[in-house]
């Protein structure tokens, strides 16, 4: 059956999918959103993250604007879970970054980056250093483990699993046309799904690649744990020279820890080394997740850029006018509120005014370079 009158065909039902999907639909805009597998979002990325939203924690390895672009999309995410159907798991007191006494150089280093990189201000009202009366008063789990660390206010998380839900309930209440377990898809498919779209919004993730080929994936491997022995009430991170990792715990005792990357596209399961490693360093935080259970062990691919930075790029393909958004990298949760927000403002431009509007789209946007690429600039010129 045809569906002639949507007007966005959104590629993908990950995080950015379905973000998209509902402002775009909230927006009055008829959305079919199409994805390779099931609606329990099992093929993403986002199905094993941490889902922390750490901006100025993620600076010690981020570039300035990624910093910016978690920091406009803290706000962002508490709007949008007040608007959801189902509850979702979200939490804003901040994190700890602790180390053992042999390791206070990674502590300097880390200080001495995420103040170069992150904006005076945030780091003036949120970052600072603490001795171990107050992170033992922060987590009393850890009192007398640690004698120094660092507390970043204002950063939070969520339960991705349980937003990845509510999105997809919130799709159907507002009339998204879901289509699932579609298999790989491109332009070409529409007519074989029985749609056709005034414009198409690529979110694949690495599914992409054939059309983005300057994507890679970098492979991220995460340990799901039950331990009821650990009361943790934010993430923490500990440093180390060889394998940092962040501890998350989420509701019903539940602790994500990760997470090793690799710059590789293997999605085998998880080597032995990683999972010695990332369980090593958890009960070397506290001798009680010795006891924990094993939940899962996941390993999943990041699509990633050559720089490390997500981007947009708007171009007719088989004269279907298509935005594709991408490389979000280590840091979908954190950043995909903003990212998804600039994607769906070109979509809406190009609908409303054509591709010729798309320069003042960028120009005025708060992260112009995101609209990079010459695919991007070649539309533009021969609009």
């Amino acid at each position: 059956m045809t569906l002639p009158d949507i007007d966005v065909a959104i590629f993908g039902a990950g995080l950015a999918g379905r973000l998209c999907a509902l402002q775009l639909a909230r927006a009055g805009r008829t959305v079919a959103l199409i994805e390779r597998d099931g609606p329990d979002g099992r093929g993403a990325a986002a199905h094993i993250a941490a889902a922390m939203l750490a901006p100025l924690a993620e600076s010690a390895i981020s570039e300035r604007s990624v910093v910016e672009m978690g920091m406009a999309s803290v706000p962002l995410w508490r709007a949008l879970i007040d608007t959801l159907p189902t509850p979702v798991f979200f939490q804003q007191d901040g994190t700890l970054v602790v180390w053992h006494a042999g390791d206070r150089n990674e502590a300097t280093m880390f200080a001495s980056r995420v103040r170069a990189v992150a904006p005076a201000d945030a780091v003036q009202a949120q970052f600072r250093a603490v001795d171990g009366d107050t992170i033992a008063e922060l987590e009393p789990a850890l009192a007398g483990r640690f004698r120094q660390g660092l507390f970043i206010g204002g950063e939070g998380q969520l339960d991705n699993r349980m937003v990845l839900d509510a999105l997809r309930v919130a799709l159907e209440a507002e009339g998204v046309h879901c289509v699932w377990h579609a298999g790989e898809v491109d332009v070409s498919s529409l007519p074989g799904l029985g749609l056709e779209a005034g414009l198409v919004l690529d979110c694949r993730g690495l599914g992409a690649r054939r059309d983005w080929p300057a994507l890679r994936g970098l492979r991220g491997e995460v340990v799901r744990i039950h331990a009821p022995g650990v009361r943790l009430h934010r993430p923490v991170r500990m440093l180390h020279p060889r394998y940092p990792i962040y501890i998350a715990p989420k509701p019903g005792d539940v602790y994500v820890i990760g997470a090793t990357e690799l710059e590789s596209d293997d999605m085998s399961p998880m080597s032995v080394r990683s999972a010695l490693e990332l369980l090593s360093a958890a009960h070397s935080l506290h001798p009680a997740f010795g006891e924990a259970r094993i939940l899962e062990l996941n390993v999943q691919c990041r699509p990633t850029l050559p720089h490390n930075l997500p981007e947009i790029i708007a171009e007719h393909v088989r004269d279907v006018p298509v935005v594709r958004v991408n490389g979000l990298y280590r840091h979908g949760f954190m950043i995909a509120p903003a990212v998804t927000q600039a994607a769906c403002t070109v979509a809406q431009a190009w609908l409303d005014d054509g591709a010729g509007a798309l320069p003042a789209v960028r120009a005025s946007a708060r992260w112009p370079e995101m609209y990079g690429g010459t695919a991007f600039d070649s539309q533009l010129e021969n609009a």
